[in-house]
């Protein structure tokens, strides 16, 4: 179900955002938009309204216009009351389907302004095709159970952008190292070996691009974090109207809980570089003394293409599973579901035969 709801200009109808031809489809009448089309359609409409509907086609401006505040305040957060998950959703949608667990989700209240994203990947591809490549996957997988490929199930796959975090600054770095050089000849029946040490400096700049991070702190991290990476060439400005047609989640992380870690892979990164800088010229290298200072650092919010798909193992200990794929990439992160039958199959034909030979041998013990 669409979360947020877009006007067709032509007929009214509902409208939402086509990963393959990059361009808002009205369901209705077939029409075909750009996001600077429904931009253009949407400033019309309020400027050749009359008095009395002038709140009408506010309202439908704030519906189609490009990621403004007044926009984002019409959006609301529903909680699933078993799992926890946050769905982004407009003021129109009463009640949808938690993509984690499948259970209905409540209103929880509006998110705040602080919450818009700054930027947006959108989806390079829609349900058919990502259904069609995590059924080439999942193909390749043995002892699956078999309601894992049911009509149903696959249904359940939900376009969903996850929140991301992501660090850009510049690094000044320097290292003070060792490096040897070894040299080993032959003469006569005596082996020489020539060790050689100099003291080296290193230092320059490095440009550090968009270190993501996963910004929630439930127990999907793994899944979302094992998708990574995106193609950051692909950001766009944000926009709602990439939301429609897909759901969306809120971030619950702030940066300052993440600085700390990301400035230190940073820093040991730049000293990496450094090192690798001069490891061709020498045999080994050993750094003494590394001095870095991170300046221009900034934290971007952004909202990510995801494909959820969640399974319900009912004949095992009804444990729930989770896979992500990519809305870029393709990439499928998760964990698969065994069928205990299977195993036991296996494990029959392949150990009884074996026992039946040694016990016809005098070996069964």
């Amino acid at each position: 179900m669409a979360l947020v709801s877009y006007k067709c200009p032509n007929c009214g109808g509902s409208v939402v955002f086509d990963p393959k031809k990059q361009k808002f489809c009205c369901e209705f009448c077939m029409s075909e938009f750009t996001k600077e089309e429904m931009e253009a359609a949407a400033l019309k409409s309020t400027e050749t309204s009359g008095t009395q509907e002038e709140s009408s086609a506010a309202d439908t401006a704030q519906n189609n216009n490009a990621g403004s505040a007044e926009q984002n305040e019409d959006a609301l957060v529903y909680i699933c009351p078993s799992c926890g998950a946050e769905v982004v959703t407009d003021a129109t949608t009463a009640a949808t389907f938690c993509y984690y667990c499948h259970n209905p989700v409540v209103l929880s209240g509006k998110l705040s302004g602080e919450f818009l994203p700054d930027y947006v990947i959108p989806f390079a591809m829609d349900k058919k095709k990502a259904t069609g490549i995590f059924l080439d996957w999942i193909k390749k997988k043995k002892y699956i159970p078999d309601d894992f490929f049911s009509k149903d199930q696959i249904e359940k796959f939900s376009g969903v952008y996850f929140p991301y975090l992501m660090y850009s600054c510049r690094v000044d770095g320097r290292i003070q190292a060792e490096g040897e050089k070894n040299r080993t000849w032959v003469t006569g029946n005596i082996r020489y070996t020539e060790h050689k040490k100099y003291r080296m400096e290193r230092a320059g700049q490095l440009d550090v691009k968009n270190v993501t991070r996963n910004a929630l702190k439930k127990n999907n991290s793994a899944l979302v974090e094992g998708v990574l990476p995106f193609d950051m060439e692909k950001l766009q400005p944000f926009d709602m109207g990439y939301l429609s047609g897909f759901q969306a989640e809120k971030r619950d992380m702030e940066k300052e809980s993440l600085t700390p870690e990301v400035e230190s892979e940073v820093k040991q990164y730049t000293v990496e570089q450094l090192k690798a800088d001069v490891m061709g010229q020498y045999s080994a290298v050993r750094v003494d003394q590394s001095d870095t200072n991170i300046r221009d650092a900034r934290w971007h919010y952004a909202l990510l293409p995801v494909w959820i798909l969640t399974y319900r193992d009912k004949a095992g200990n009804d444990e729930l599973y989770y896979f992500a794929m990519n809305g870029q990439t393709g990439k499928i992160c998760g964990k698969l579901p065994v069928a205990k039958g299977k195993l036991v199959k296996l494990f029959l034909e392949i150990f009884v035969p074996v026992a039946a030979i040694l016990m016809i041998g005098g070996w069964f013990l």
